[in-house]
């Protein structure tokens, strides 16, 4: 048995979910797949996977083989790769992912400025405002705004964000500054499409409450929905980089700060600690670097106070 292609099958059908899914990955055959991973549980003497007509699962036993596995396997790949990288540079494909406005206004530009540093990397970045299944997807690295909930992956939180209610200079000297987010209520508000809609969170004296809202305007999309408030049509709840171009041009104003809700963590993801091909490890870094720098604006600070 050649036990590092059968680690190999086995870490797949772990990652697919599925017998038939992992042999298409190793461009082998279901039959053969199944006689490894038969042949490596007998070797082992232990059961890797509890398998129903339905589903398969990975037993107590196989979490903390898979575990090893993809140590030795990362260490067998860090050393086939440390012998092809040409004087140490990385070279390779890499697939990223981020939220679209933010990869379009952050994301992108760095991706670019990290292939003309390392032209022998081919990136490839995909734009969704969904999460994304890493794994699924074959995506190597997220830039993710929230808290993780797949425990599959690693993340590495870079800095946290705001989410902000702004308006125009001009709205706030025709209706006034609201003094607590109650106030909204009775206020016109531009809103965009999202799991918590028509309702606005917010924090006070340690504890968190919602707030309805209602306006004559919505979109599906936050950049239209920031564009709407900076012409003047009313208040916006937005991610704090999603209106910062504008706050920083005192085209838009922030308001109840004192209610903004817990910030949110800026991370960057990716699927397993010890399985990172050069180019991939190379490009965390960047990543991790470029977000910093961002970090360091407006984006992550308070606004002036307002003034109507």
């Amino acid at each position: 048995m050649d036990k590092l292609r059968a680690m190999q099958a086995f870490m797949h059908i772990a990652d697919e979910g599925s017998l038939t899914a992992a042999a298409r990955v190793m461009s082998s055959s279901l039959p053969a797949m199944v006689r490894t991973l038969a042949a490596l549980e007998a070797h082992l003497g232990v059961r890797l996977f509890n398998r129903t007509t339905r589903r398969i699962a990975l037993t107590d036993e196989g979490r903390r083989y898979l575990d090893r596995c993809r140590e030795v396997l990362g260490a067998v790949q860090d050393a086939e790769e440390s012998l092809g990288d040409q004087g140490g540079k990385p070279r390779g494909h890499l697939v990223i992912t981020a939220p679209v406005l933010f990869g379009q206004m952050y994301v992108a530009p760095a991706v670019t400025r990290f292939v003309q540093r390392y032209p022998g990397v081919n990136c490839k970045l995909m734009l969704h405002d969904r999460v994304v299944n890493l794994l699924e997807e074959g995506i190597d690295v997220g830039v993710r705004i929230g808290a993780l909930e797949d425990s599959t992956l690693v993340a590495q939180s870079v800095f946290s964000i705001r989410r902000v209610v702004v308006a125009s200079p001009a709205f706030l000297r025709k209706h006034g500054l609201p003094k607590h987010p109650r106030d909204l209520a009775s206020s016109n508000c531009v809103r965009f499409t999202g799991p918590s809609e028509p309702w606005w969170t917010f924090h006070e004296k340690g504890k968190t409450f919602t707030v309805p809202v209602s306006g004559n305007l919505e979109f599906n999309n936050a950049a239209p929905a920031v564009e709407a408030c900076v012409a003047g049509a009313g208040f916006g709840m937005f991610i704090s980089y999603q209106a910062a171009p504008f706050v920083q041009q005192k085209k838009l104003v922030t308001v109840l700060e004192e209610f903004e809700p817990p910030k949110r963590p800026v991370s960057v993801v990716y699927p397993h600690a010890r399985l990172l091909p050069a180019r991939t490890k190379v490009f965390i870094e960047w990543m991790k670097d470029e977000l910093s720098q961002i970090s360091r604006t407006a984006l992550a600070t308070r606004a002036e106070p307002a003034r109507p």
